[in-house]
């Protein structure tokens, strides 16, 4: 695959250094100073100076016969539109972008990125698997469908518990897939499965109704 990676600082950097092994790999870069530091480090054929959003300097790039363009410089305008001109100008089959406000994810995924990843989404994720939590921990993006798949536990005391799956109101882009016990025993969420305390409910959820999911699972009854 020949991958073209927008931005050469350290994520840029390390990234083009673990591809390379399997991969034809060009990082945009337009510090100097980076670009000589990336010359040394991984070769001149690697590296190439320019701003990576110019659609002129992605032409010299050779985008238009990138397989993959991951944009990861520190700016997420510039992250979305790097992506956006390589899709539209150069028909780039896949796209990636980092993102730095996670805010901004359901707006990358509306405006057509195929993938996009936030250290603080992932750091956020690690952490509520670790503390009580009542909310959702997304664990997977389904690329360009605005889809996430996503756990969340049953507190003691909220109402579904003794519920049948089929007499649970959840919002209609909202689907569990499986139910976890508090055993680790995972089961198919059958239409007579019974929800209990400490189930953790994996679903499928669009981004927009997360909130209505997370409050149909965790309200706490009277």
């Amino acid at each position: 695959m020949f991958i073209l990676v927008g931005g050469g600082g350290k994520v840029g950097y390390h990234l083009a250094r673990a591809l390379l092994a399997d991969h034809e790999v060009l990082v945009i870069e337009e510090n100097p100073a980076r670009v000589e530091f990336i010359a040394e480090e991984l070769g001149s054929d690697v590296i190439m100076q320019g701003d990576a959003c110019d659609a002129a300097t992605m032409e010299r790039a050779g985008m238009q016969r990138a397989d993959l363009v991951v944009a990861v410089t520190g700016e997420d305008q510039d992250n979305l539109t790097l992506c956006q001109i390589a899709k539209a100008k150069f028909n780039v089959g896949r796209t990636v972008a980092r993102i730095n406000n996670p805010q901004n994810e359901s707006l990358f995924r509306q405006l057509g990125i195929d993938s996009t990843v936030s250290a603080t989404t992932l750091i956020m994720g690690h952490i509520e698997q670790e503390l009580p939590w009542q909310g959702l921990i997304p664990l997977l993006t389904l690329g360009g469908f605005n889809l996430e798949i996503v756990e969340v536990k049953v507190p003691r005391g909220a109402t579904i518990i003794g519920k049948q799956v089929r007499q649970l109101l959840l919002p209609q882009s909202a689907l569990i897939c499986l139910i976890i016990d508090s055993q680790g025993t995972p089961r198919v969420p059958a239409p007579d499965a019974t929800i209990h305390a400490d189930d953790i409910l994996v679903a499928v959820t669009s981004i927009e109704a997360q909130d209505s999911l997370r409050n149909a699972i965790t309200s706490i009854g009277p």
